[in-house]
């Protein structure tokens, strides 16, 4: 899944503004292997501000719809605003990924109405919030708190079908949470099937904690978790850098199954 930030204050300094620029960067996304496309028009980034939902429209519905009408690969909205999701999936989206925790429950009815892929993350931040306890293991935590989401989206109408889990690395984690989750991928996997597992370690925090170094100097930490996770056998790993990161889970995958290459046909 390739991310596609159209803001201009993503906290890993890819953001773009300008229509064709988003829309090229989608067209080399997905020539480049992207298999989604995720557009996103606010940055969550610790201490970002919220982007009003008018210029949340603004910035996203012109490049859903030009990805819709150009790519043969499908478009997910990267948002937590029911109204914004809403008009992204009317414009042509099919994957809700909300990465705020359903902080805001009424996505869960925006995404049975389009019967949408709704992705369930769970979201240390939103949990505090709301004074909820998430303590302990965190895989334990993610397990309980993605069980209790998936709970509600049945209750409200979403198909078990649509529903994506998430495990939120870097959302309201500390770093050492960050890197077990990471590790302990496949058990993740094997506790939230049948949902498919969607991870996102591109450029965060844990791996400028792990090697030093600033977001734009995170490539190789960046693939090496990537690799670890298709090795484990993630279903989605959402990424910036669409081509090596491509490259880092195909090899994750062969380590798991053998598979070469010239093998695929």
């Amino acid at each position: 899944m390739g991310v596609l930030n159209a803001t201009p204050d993503s906290f890993s300094g890819d953001g773009l503004e300008d229509l064709e620029a988003l829309v090229a960067r989608g067209h080399a996304q997905a020539a480049a292997g992207a298999e989604w496309i995720d557009v996103g028009g606010e940055s969550t980034r610790p201490g970002s501000v919220a982007v009003p939902e008018e210029e949340e429209l603004r910035r996203v519905l012109p490049v859903v719809r030009r990805l819709v009408a150009e790519l043969a690969v499908p478009v997910s909205i990267d948002t937590m605003k029911p109204r914004v999701a809403d008009a992204a999936l009317v414009a042509g989206a099919t994957m809700l990924n909300d990465v705020s925790g359903l902080r805001d429950a009424g996505l869960v009815d925006v995404a049975r109405a389009h019967d949408a892929f709704l992705v369930l993350t769970h979201n240390g931040w939103t949990l505090r919030d709301a004074g909820a306890p998430d303590a302990g293991d965190a895989v334990e935590r993610v397990v309980r708190e993605i069980e209790r989401l998936a709970e509600l989206a049945l209750s409200r109408g979403v198909r078990a079908g649509r529903l994506v889990a998430d495990p939120g690395i870097g959302f309201g984690k500390d770093p050492q949470d960050s890197l077990a989750l990471v590790r302990r991928t496949e058990e993740l996997r094997e506790r939230l099937a049948p949902l498919p597992l969607l991870v996102g370690p591109s450029r965060k925090s844990f791996i400028g904690r792990a090697l030093g170094l600033p977001p734009e100097q995170r490539l190789e930490g960046t693939l090496a978790a990537v690799a670890m996770a298709a090795a484990a056998g993630a279903e989605i790993i959402r990424v910036h850098d669409v081509a090596p990161a491509a490259r880092a889970a195909r090899m994750g995958w062969a380590i798991r199954t053998g598979e070469l290459a010239d093998e695929r046909g």
